[in-house]
């Protein structure tokens, strides 16, 4: 078996890139069909689908049932996109139940869309954490994170609940921790404070969003490249701000340009199967998928 419960940050710490794919069907079933997924890691989609986390809940139990994967850990990482937004503080702190919810079905990390305000990026990190968590010096305030969660989350880590709770701390600010948050710097707003927003601890990764990125631009369906140079500039600004603090940065990887985006930078890949098998050739890959 690993030694660590999350798959992505076990390879991001070891300079490996990571490659994701979707939930497929968002039940008990779906998650014993993923259990030994091609993917790194599972982005669970809950921006634009249901809340619903009792169907969460059965997809994480599945992947348990379903598990271990080929690479030894008890399941592949899940990591949420929440309905929130990362707009204002305010806005983020009445949504910080979102963030309590979905870590109790112990999901591995959470992405936040729409993170606009360096502050709301505080928020959004301390809710992820428990009080007890480092955070002197940090410029981030006491974790919001409370008791009672832990059980359920617990047992999908295969893990006592004390034990649980010394390991649900965000990566890389606590090097031993299992939680990998992100941001979608995905709209101009966002745009304009990026080094400041990924510079705040306990972010793992961020990525630029395009879909989106080019309609607050005023493109409304500029999701794909050709990109039009004001979003080539704003990929670029993403990328260099995530280099500049050590994290990983998303992009689209297809089988025609993983070599030359893992070149450039890129640490987590949204693409097929084909371009990932491409990818750990190319990085020397050795953990099993």
């Amino acid at each position: 078996m690993s030694g660590r419960v999350n798959r992505a940050i076990e390879l991001l710490s070891q300079g490996q890139p990571v490659y994701y794919t979707g939930s497929g069907e968002r039940s008990y079933e779906g998650g014993k069909k993923m259990a030994h997924t091609w993917a790194d890691y599972i982005m669970y989609e809950m921006e634009h689908e249901a809340f619903d986390v009792h169907l969460l809940h059965e997809y994480m139990r599945g992947l348990v049932d379903g598990g271990p994967t080929r690479s030894g850990h008890r399941t592949p990482t899940v990591i949420v996109t929440l309905p929130t937004d990362g707009s204002d503080p305010d806005v983020m702190r009445a949504n910080a139940w979102q963030v309590r919810q979905v870590l109790a079905a112990g999901v591995h990390g959470i992405l936040l869309c729409h993170a606009e305000s360096t502050e709301a990026v505080k928020v959004f990190v301390e809710s992820a954490r428990y009080p007890f968590a480092h955070y002197e010096g940090t410029g981030l305030v006491q974790g919001r994170r409370g008791s009672g969660g832990q059980g359920i989350a617990a047992h999908i880590w295969g893990m006592t609940p004390v034990e649980y709770l010394h390991k649900a701390d965000v990566w890389p600010l606590n090097p031993d921790g299992e939680i990998l948050l992100g941001l979608k710097i995905e709209n101009h707003r966002a745009l304009a404070h990026v080094e400041a927003s990924v510079a705040v601890p306990g972010i793992g990764f961020a990525e630029w969003g395009p879909g989106d990125m080019g309609m607050s631009f005023g493109f409304a369906n500029n999701h794909d490249e050709p990109f039009p140079e004001v979003m080539e500039n704003a990929r670029s600004r993403i990328l260099a701000a995530t280099k500049k603090v050590g994290i990983a940065f998303l992009n689209t990887v297809r089988v025609d340009d993983v070599v030359m985006r893992l070149d450039e930078g890129v640490r987590i890949g949204a693409g097929p199967e084909a371009a990932a098998e491409i990818g750990r050739k190319h990085t020397k890959r050795t953990m099993p998928w």
